[in-house]
This record gives structure tokens, sequence and C-alpha cells, in this order.
């Protein structure tokens, strides 16, 4: 394989949120098939090789396979301890009780309990991928982690050969509109004087320069962006280096037009300085366009 050519083979317990995980792959560009035969792993290995528009291929092959399963272990030890940095075998884990209340949600039948008991089920497939989950290049426990997280994990890992760039997505908006439900920090710039008061102002936004201007000569904006920036600049590596992908900021005024865009940019532009990948929105600039 080439050097960006990549296998990924997921596996695990029944339960563990295999189908999640290869939508995950899906969504970062990766050609995915579900219960494939292990007989057919090095064909897909074959098809990476020599294609020129598939690249990244992601395969789920558990017990459900066709073919016995000492067949699917065995293809997939051997797959794990070859040493080729660009094939992984995932095992995805999760505890007997998790599993259990999971097919309670979903009402399905356990592919090894379908004429008895879920537990029985769990517990003999368990101890027949016991060699798999030993030999994987990478074990998720799944027992604690919401979908989304795991989804998160994956990201984190795959996305860009496993370096995810941090970035920070800045946002504006207005209070009389709602909180963002996806922000991490919200911060209220309403104390300052808004310029939707000077005629002249009021059908602009924080984008134009004579509101910028408006707002930024403000003493207390000046104090308040310095102390907003050093907090940032304490934070924001903190939670990098927690591998967390991505932290949302809000900056809020009372209708996001004028001084919440104005304090989202400057701080934007002071966060790009420091090298942070930053994403601007604001979120109700919509509203004011073309207002008269």
């Amino acid at each position: 394989m080439a050097q960006d050519d990549q296998l990924v083979i997921i596996t695990g317990m029944s339960g563990a949120g295999k189908t999640r995980a290869v939508q995950t792959f899906e969504d970062l560009g990766y050609f995915c098939v579900d219960n494939l035969p292990p007989n057919l792993i090095y064909k897909f290995s074959e098809l990476i090789r020599t294609s020129r528009e598939i690249n990244k291929v992601a395969l789920v092959i558990d017990l459900r396979a066709p073919g016995s399963a000492d067949d699917v272990v065995d293809t997939l030890v051997e797959i794990a301890h070859n040493n080729n940095k660009n094939e992984n075998v995932i095992f995805l884990d999760a505890s007997d009780e998790k599993i259990v209340a999971r097919y309670e949600e979903t009402r399905r039948d356990h592919p090894l309990a379908r004429n008895g008991r879920l537990i029985d089920g769990i517990k003999q497939e368990r101890k027949v991928m016991e060699p798999v989950k030993e030999a994987a290049n990478l074990v998720i426990d799944t027992t604690d982690l919401t979908p989304k997280e795991l989804r998160q994990e994956i990201i984190d890992k795959f996305e860009n050969n496993g370096v995810e760039p941090f970035h920070v997505e800045l946002m504006s908006f207005g209070f009389k509109y709602g909180l963002p439900i996806d922000a991490d920090m919200v911060f209220d710039v309403r104390f300052l004087t808004n310029p939707y008061y000077v005629e002249s102002l009021r059908n602009l936004t924080g984008k134009d320069k004579p509101v910028y201007d408006y707002v930024m000569k403000q003493e207390a904006a000046n104090e308040y962006f310095e102390k907003l920036y050093d907090f940032m600049k304490f934070l924001l590596p903190k939670i990098q280096s927690t591998s967390k992908a991505c932290e949302t900021i809000a900056i809020g005024c009372t209708g996001g037009q004028h001084r919440s865009i104005a304090m989202t940019e400057r701080l934007g532009a002071a966060l790009k300085k420091l090298g942070f990948r930053v994403n601007i929105t604001h979120r109700e600039i919509s509203r004011y366009k073309g207002v008269k």
C-alpha cells in the first residue's frame, strides 16, 4: 500500500457500536462495506493498491460473516499482527450489562442467541473474540461513550491520518434570539454602549469599520477584550491538550448585530495570530443584510 492508503477493519462485540463506527468512517471519505466475508479482505487490499479512486477502505467483519468463526478470528488476528501501519484492526467492546441494555432498547436478536438467552450469546461471543481483542491495533470501550463521543474519538484518531488540528469555533449571536445550544462558553457584551442608538450606525453591522471603531473606542470594550484574550491564551492550550478537537465560543449582545460581531472579529483575529485555527460565524448577520 502507498503511504496514504488506509485499510481499517472494524470488529468487536455485537452491540458495541460498530454501526456508528462505520458511519463515521463513511463520513471521513472511506469506502465502507459491512459484514464482509474474511476471505475477501485481501481482495480489498488489492483494490486499494490498484485503484486511483479508492485509497481508504473500512470493513466491518464479525461473527455474522459467512464462514466459520475460526476463519474470522484467524484472519483478523493475522492482519492485526502484520505490522503494517496502513492496516488497522479496531475492536469495539462494552460491558455485558451495557450490551444487554442496548439490545433491549433495539429489540434485535443477538447473532449467537437467536434460540437462547441474550446473556449466553454475549458470553459466547466474548470468548470466541478474545484473541482478536488481544491482537487488535486499537480497542475502544464504548460502555460509557455516547454515539457522539464514539464518533469524535474515531475522528480524532483517523482524520488526517490521526492528526486532527484543534480548532476554535467562534460565534456572535443575539440573546433575544436564544442561546446557541452547541456553545461550550458564552460571553456577554450587552454592557457596552449600543451602536443601534446612533442613527448612522443602526443599519450597519460589527463587520463595518464605523461600527467596529465605535465599539472598540470604548474603554470598557478594550479592557474586556484584554481580559478575554488573556483568559483564552491560558485556557485554549489546556483544552487542546485534552485531545478535544473543537471548542465553541459564543459572544452575544442583544440582537447580534453590532457589539457581539465587533468583539468576535477582534478576538478571532487575535487567536489566529496565536496560531489557532479559527472559524468565525455571525449567527444573526443575515437578519440585517440589506436592512434600510
